[in-house]
């Protein structure tokens, strides 16, 4: 019986699942096609820290030109925090991605308040994009879509 209301109490103890971010990437059909570096982050809407939570690039790539050498031309995120980050970073840090959807978690620690959650895409000899997404936390589902380097970005609990 004890073990039972341990569990019981560690289950109402639990933090609430956080939210989750989809975001798809489109298959391009261009003669010479390079998967894009993408990043993704959080900003208090009323301004503050950009906090990063996922930065996808080349990470295996070494030699006089690594994978982090071309991070620069996600431009918004670079001047909002990319250039201090020390790359790889556990947990943020991953390999580029194939066309598709991909989800990432959102940081369960987040405040409670409004934020823009941003997306941020570049490719070697492509284009570059960046879509936002206002976020509530507790989060409420929302969602915007590229043009271009990304397709739909949804914010789903």
């Amino acid at each position: 019986m004890k073990k039972t209301s341990l569990l019981i109490a560690g289950l109402a103890a639990a933090p609430a699942s956080a939210a989750s971010v989809n975001v798809t990437i489109p298959r391009l059909n261009v003669a010479e096609y390079h998967r894009p570096y993408v990043a993704i982050w959080v900003e208090p809407a009323a301004g503050g820290t950009a906090r990063t939570v996922a930065v996808w690039y080349d990470i295996k790539k070494g030699g006089a030109e690594p994978g982090t050498k071309w991070l620069h031309d996600l431009r918004s995120w670079w001047r909002k925090g990319g250039r201090s980050l020390k790359l790889p970073a556990d947990g943020v840090s991953g390999a580029t991605r194939a066309p598709g959807t991909h989800k990432v978690a959102l940081p369960a620690d987040l405040k409670p308040g409004q934020y823009t959650l941003y997306v941020e895409a570049a490719r070697e000899t492509g284009g570059r994009e960046i879509v936002s997404v206002p976020l509530t936390v507790p989060a409420k589902a929302a969602s915007a879509a590229g043009k271009s380097e990304l397709g739909a970005v949804t914010i789903s609990r």
